[in-house]
């Protein structure tokens, strides 16, 4: 017979959410997220920006310099594709908990569409998207040249801008629907969230990618538009993702109803917020413990 886990300390309860730790517990978050304090100090706002700011130049500096690469001859297009799947999932497992390491700004509007992340941080969370990815095109013309409009995603050659928007729509959809998914406590999936959105990514790329070159992302496009000063197909990949995120947080709320549960609000927002570390790692445990049933799925237990 199986011993039952050891109860947690009733000295170590979150007084905003009434849910307990143990001291192990709270030195682990300490040592993975830094002073309660100083995370939850709403000066500290910089840091989610600046976490979306570098994050979204890594990606694109791996996109994008990929694409320069493979148009020189220098790597094949499938390790062109794979390389900003396997970037995403190494950022969001070194920084996702400080901004939710969104990196686009379709996922971005996705998040706040389901009540995960709030508006008023949207138009900030863009702009640093969108300079993060220009500061990476940057980097790669100033170290490369401007190759292949600096790494652009354009339709293929044979491909017309409505086949590319169709594909960017349906590409998206899915990216935002297995980033939502994971999310959410109805999954409960922690950290293995990221082996699902930046496998996906890969998977994408693998397939997609002569096509319409796999952007699914506004600010992975505009960074190589603004620089090459080619805007020509630009509106594909901005029309196609944000009409995919659209579809995406359409198909959540049918499957999982609605959102801002505490474990999808920590992954959309990161867990700098007064709270939401503990609110977070709380459901999941009784969640896994079968004290609680994951918000979206209370029907599924009832017999049929």
């Amino acid at each position: 017979m199986s011993t039952p886990p050891p109860s947690p300390s009733p000295q170590a309860t979150d007084a905003s959410a009434g849910l307990p730790f143990t001291p192990r517990t709270n030195h682990l978050l300490m040592l993975e997220f830094g002073d309660r304090e100083d995370w939850d100090d709403p000066r500290r706002e910089w840091r989610r920006l600046f976490s979306e700011l570098l994050g979204t130049f890594m990606l694109v500096v791996v996109a994008a310099g990929g694409g320069i690469l493979h148009a020189q001859g220098k790597i094949s297009l499938p390790a062109a594709v794979v390389a900003p799947g396997l970037m995403v999932l190494g950022i969001i497992l070194f920084m996702g908990a400080i901004s939710g390491a969104h990196l686009n700004p379709a996922v971005s509007l996705a998040f706040a569409l389901r009540g995960d992340f709030p508006w008023k941080r949207v138009p900030g969370y863009i702009i640093v998207q969108l300079i993060g990815a220009t500061l990476a095109c940057l980097f790669l013309v100033a170290v490369l040249g401007n190759i292949e409009h600096a790494g652009a995603t354009l339709p293929g050659p044979g491909y017309a801008n409505w086949q590319a928007f169709l594909f960017e729509m349906l590409l998206t959809a899915v990216l935002v629907s297995v980033i939502l998914g994971t999310a959410s406590a109805a999954q409960n999936v922690g950290a293995i969230a990221a082996l699902g959105v930046g496998g996906y990514i890969a998977l994408a790329g693998l397939w997609s990618a002569p096509v319409s070159g796999t952007s699914m992302n506004p600010a992975r496009s505009f960074g190589p538009a603004l620089v090459s000063g080619d805007f020509t197909s630009y509106w594909v990949y901005v029309a196609g993702p944000l009409a995919g995120a659209l579809l995406a947080v359409g198909c959540a709320y049918v499957l999982r109803g609605r959102g801002g549960d505490a474990i999808a609000y920590a992954a959309g927002s990161g867990v700098l917020g007064e709270g939401r570390r503990e609110a977070s790692l709380g459901l999941a445990h009784d969640i896994d413990s079968g004290s609680t049933v994951a918000p979206g799925m209370a029907d599924t237990d009832s017999p049929i």
